[in-house]
């Protein structure tokens, strides 16, 4: 698994702009065989003092570790936005979702709407 956690001051002092994450992120495991990808918001992170950042990352670390699925991941301080790419499995987001919000429960899931009709 690739983790990747960079902070707003990490991509200010960048001399080139930084690529998109659609081109950083996985598409295909190294079987060749399609991702799933979820986001989540986890509001106001990058305001908070440094040591409950570091706080924040390991616990998003240590989650992402027990969960053989996962692939890659991006956490980008800037945005206040983590990324997870991760082979598909029935239920595999909702697991890692939960499990991410015992440990920061102001972590939200960003998803489209869906229209219940």
């Amino acid at each position: 698994m690739k983790v990747r956690i960079h902070t707003s001051a990490a991509l200010a002092d960048a001399a080139s702009p930084a690529l998109p994450l659609w081109r950083l992120a996985p598409t295909h495991d190294s079987s060749g065989h399609l991702l799933t990808d979820f986001m989540m918001l986890i509001p106001r992170l990058r305001t908070r003092p440094p040591l409950e950042i570091e706080r924040a990352s390991r616990d998003i670390q240590a989650v992402l570790a027990l969960h053989r699925d996962v692939v890659f991941a991006d956490l980008n301080l800037k945005l206040n936005l983590l990324w997870v790419s991760l082979r598909p499995r029935p239920g595999a987001i909702s697991e890692l979702v939960a499990a991410i919000r015992l440990r920061i429960p102001e972590a939200r899931l960003v998803a489209h709407y869906v229209d219940p009709r």
